[in-house]
């Protein structure tokens, strides 16, 4: 376990639920985490496809809407998660402190979906398999359509055996302008591995707003990370194939003058993002702009730091 989730930086609320017990009507033996924020437009359509599964702990950050009443209409276990700067953040304290039930632990967003499919690949592979964790690739649905271009689905370990996931711990420095819950950090598992076969469903955005919205603090974040230098670099080996080469191209991209055009070339022509028509363009176009402004923030960063020292 990282050190630094040793820290009492965050207050629990403790989970409770209306009607009978998930662990009691369900059948798949898997405890869900799903990490939300005002999300009562996106909550139904995942708490409904996982009603198969044994166990479902939502756990919020204070939401203003509908959240919490969705969550315990639903049966699942509701928690209020307090951010106070630091790590852990959401889905791992969630990990560390949660009595989950079942011996296998599935992370959900509250804009993903499990479909029948998936569900039964998972109810054999924990079955019959030695692995401690799966990657589940995502099918992303942006502005109503499926995205099937321009480097816009991955792979994340989703599912693995209690006690043998956490997360990676890429900056100890955060606070809440950069999301209360992890950014680009990955599950790093003990043990070995496999791929499942059918993605989740992914609804990538709510609205453009929103998105936008979500995306500052991500580059927040990144702006950080990237200026400061990453911790634990020993870990990322362990990190997925598709995640170190991401990571791989970012770091020679943001070297290079220009590089949001050059991102925004290589997701919409190299990688047939205009195949995917307007939402196609508009995704390659924002994750160009998302790069610009970590790069200004960059900048910002480093001019603040050159006054304090003058």
């Amino acid at each position: 376990m990282n050190p630094t989730t040793s820290q009492p930086a965050h207050r629990i609320t403790l989970p409770d639920a209306t009607g009978p017990s998930p662990a009691q009507t369900g059948q798949l033996p898997v405890s869900v985490i799903v990490a939300a924020r005002n999300e009562e437009k996106n909550l139904p359509r995942c708490l409904e496809a996982l009603r198969c599964v044994g166990e479902v702990y939502v756990v919020d950050s204070q939401s203003s809407d509908s959240t919490p009443e969705i969550a315990r209409s639903y049966g699942a276990k509701f928690v209020q998660f307090h951010y106070q700067g630091g790590w852990p953040k959401k889905r791992q304290w969630a990990m560390e402190n949660l009595p989950l039930e079942f011996d296998w632990v599935l992370l959900v967003d509250a804009d993903e979906a499990l479909t029948p499919e998936l569900a039964n690949e998972i109810q054999r592979a924990i079955q019959t398999s030695d692995c401690n964790g799966y990657y589940i690739s995502l099918r992303m649905y942006f502005l109503g359509k499926v995205l099937r271009h321009g480097d816009a689905n991955f792979w994340k370990l989703a599912l693995f055996r209690k006690g043998k996931g956490r997360y990676e711990c890429r900056l100890k420095d955060q606070d809440a302008s950069m999301a209360d819950m992890e950014v680009h950090e990955h599950v790093v598992v003990d043990g070995p591995t496999s791929l499942l076969k059918n993605p989740l469903i992914h609804h990538n955005v709510e609205s453009l707003s929103r998105y936008i919205q979500k995306h500052d603090e991500y580059s927040n974040w990144e702006s950080r990370v990237l200026l400061q230098g990453e911790l634990n670099q020993a870990e990322a080996p362990a990190v997925g194939a598709q995640a170190r080469r991401r990571r791989w191209l970012k770091k020679k991209l943001y070297a290079l003058p220009g590089s949001p055009v050059l991102l925004f070339f290589y997701r919409y022509f190299l990688r047939l993002g205009f195949l995917d028509g307007v939402p196609g363009l508009i995704y390659c176009s924002f994750q160009a702009i998302q790069m610009f402004h970590t790069k200004a923030k960059i900048y910002e960063l480093k001019r603040q730091e050159d006054l304090q020292r003058n």
